[in-house]
């Protein structure tokens, strides 16, 4: 057979593309944000104030993201693995994690709960939770 000849699982490997692709965008961009950038600016010599003023409008639309991303991510996951038994499987476990964390992140820096440091925790809690997700297998390439 070619390689070019169409199979019955070529959307099992779109899915895992795009699990793949979600995944590094939001699991990398929390970390690369936190990690990289922040302390990037502030040894390049911002104020304290600026960088603060940045974090404050670039986290909030990268939890957003990162949320959005694992529902993306959840709905591959049904579609691979089919919605019965979805609940046992630690992907799904974390991805539900995810998107509680990043409720909490944006509620939590829209003002509804006033703790500075629960947006700190639930950050870092979704970026904990992506490194754990890095380290699952992608739907549809499980080993049976």
């Amino acid at each position: 057979m070619s390689r070019f000849d169409t199979s019955d699982s070529r959307p099992l490997r779109a899915a895992g593309i795009t699990w793949l692709l979600a995944q590094t965008f939001w699991v990398g961009g929390l970390w690369l944000l936190h990690f990289v950038v922040f302390p990037a600016l502030e040894k390049v010599g911002l104020a304290p104030l600026l960088i603060d003023e940045i974090a404050n409008g670039l986290r909030p639309l990268l939890v957003g993201f990162a949320a959005f991303c694992a529902v993306m991510q959840a709905v591959v996951l049904v579609l691979a693995q089919g919605a019965r038994g979805i609940w046992r499987d630690t992907r799904s476990q974390l991805l539900l994690a995810v998107v509680l964390l990043a409720a909490g992140h944006l509620a939590s820096s829209a003002g509804w709960m006033g703790s500075a440091y629960w947006q700190v925790f639930s950050y870092l809690a979704m970026a904990v939770c992506g490194l754990l997700l890095v380290l699952q297998p992608v739907p549809g390439r499980e080993q049976r």
